[in-house]
Formats: C-alpha cells, structure tokens, sequence
C-alpha cells in the first residue's frame, strides 16, 4: 500500500492511496459526499488481489486540501481526477468508479478530458449532474432528511443530521455496526463549510453521458434513500452501452452492505473490458 499525493491545476493537493498489483489493471475510486478514500472497506481489498486500486480524497475530503473556494466548478473536480492519472501515469485503460457525489466527479472529468484513458465507467449509489431541475439529479428522503442540519458548525446539530442516513451507507444488520461508525467518522470530520459548499452547483452533464463511447455500468438498489434509483436508471438510459444492475431492497453503500455481491458484479463487468 502507498499513500501518494497529486498537484491540481489549482495548486490543491489530492492525496490518494494506491493497493494492488502496479502492472495491473488501474481502478479509481471515487468517493461521495463528506467520504473518504477509506470508505470501501474490505470491498477494496479484494479489488486490490485483482486490480491496481487507486482510492482518492476527494477535495475537501479526508488528507487532501480543503481550499477555501472552488466547490462549485467542475473543472476543478475533472482536474483533480486528471493530476492522479498523469502522477501514476495512466493514459489508458484505467476504470473509473464513482459512488453517490463520486459519480458527479466521475463525469466532470469525463466532460473535461474525455475517456482516452478510460476503458469503462462504474456509478454506484450515484448520479451524473447535481442542481434543482437537472434532469437525474434527485435527493432522496433521507438526504432531505439530513439537511440543513449537516451543514451546522455546532456538532450536536451535525450529527443528529447524519443520523438521518440510519442504515442507508450500510444496509440492514448489527454486524456493519463498525462499518457504520467509520463512515460517519469520515463525515464528521469533514469541514462544515466543505459539506455545504458542495450542494452550491448546479451541472448537468446529460450531453456527456449521452456521448460517452466505453461501457458504462450502473449499481444502484432500489431503496436507495440518499440517492433514488431514478438518477442510476437516468444515466443507464442515456449513455450509449450500459449495463444495470439493480439491488432489490439494496441501499446506499452496496460495497459495504455485500462487499462480495459488489466485488463480483465489479469484476465481471471489468473483465469485458477491452
């Protein structure tokens, strides 16, 4: 394992961690809101027997920089997902992975630079735009639910806000109980002003998905309540080649609730790709 750091086209400081075989297939993964690259769990060591993992901090995230603004332009998201594929040096072949917000970030960058290093898309638990009226783009009820309150300095307010999402990030059962813990530990920790700053954009990025020429394959279950299954079946009908797979019952954080279910599916599509 490797903690590495990258330099974005702003001067903001990505840190990322690196697991896995380096002469094997590259697999980045890309957190959701107020997460970290210590959020996938065991589903990442598995990937790691297979793959070259690559699990960013997203900015205002985790290690990496929390700059004081710039939340809200997307190619600043697509830039820092650019600086870790050049710092590993990555110009083709590599899987892209995105859970909940980590799929925003995923398509800004595919906006931006396009998949000459992307050989195919995977969107968890995600969207592809964010904003009032862009089209995929729904909060669920546990989302509504949460906010305004995890937006407040006051750490009280915070986390009765986060303790909205219940089981959502783990699925039903006393045995994630620790699993649980650790995502709302990431949360926590992230700045206020960072968890707020992240809702202030609107994108859609319909036209990018629509244009998208590798395979694209959507997890989503279907009691999502942080991000509906609508946005997933969004995204899964406009991109060209896509391939679904729906979680009856399933919730937020499918590689935490069935890492080997997740891991499985993961690696089937990947294995399809040229």
């Amino acid at each position: 394992m490797a903690i590495r750091e990258a330099r974005s086209a702003d001067g903001t400081n990505i840190v990322y961690r690196v697991t896995g075989p380096e002469n094997s297939r590259p697999l980045v993964l890309l957190h959701g809101w107020s997460g970290t690259l210590r959020c996938w769990g065991r589903a990442a060591d598995e990937l790691a027997g297979r793959y070259r993992v690559i699990a960013l901090d997203l900015r205002g995230h985790g290690y990496s920089d929390a700059p004081e603004s710039g939340y809200d332009d997307p190619k600043n998201w697509a830039a820092d997902v650019a600086a870790v594929l050049a710092a590993e040096h990555i110009t083709a072949g590599a899987v892209l992975l995105g859970w909940s917000y980590g799929g925003i970030v995923l398509t800004d960058y595919l906006a931006a630079y396009g998949t000459a290093a992307v050989a195919g898309v995977v969107y968890t638990g995600s969207q592809a735009g964010i904003g009032k009226n862009v089209p995929g783009a729904q909060t669920g009820p546990a989302m509504q639910k949460a906010i305004p309150d995890v937006f407040e300095e006051s750490a009280g307010r915070a986390m009765r806000g986060f303790a909205a999402f219940g089981n959502a990030n783990t699925g039903p059962g006393r045995d994630k109980g620790a699993d649980a813990q650790r995502l709302f530990g990431g949360s926590v920790a992230t700045l206020p002003r960072v968890r707020k700053a992240l809702f202030y954009r609107t994108v859609d990025n319909t036209e990018t998905l629509a244009a998208l020429d590798v395979p694209v394959f959507v997890m989503h279950g279907t009691a999502d309540p942080v991000v509906p299954l609508e946005n997933g079946k969004y995204i899964a009908e406009t991109v060209p080649n896509a391939t679904t797979s729906y979680w009856p019952d399933g919730q937020h954080g499918l590689f935490v609730e069935d890492p080997d279910r997740f891991v499985a599916e993961l690696t089937a599509f990947t294995e399809t790709l040229s």
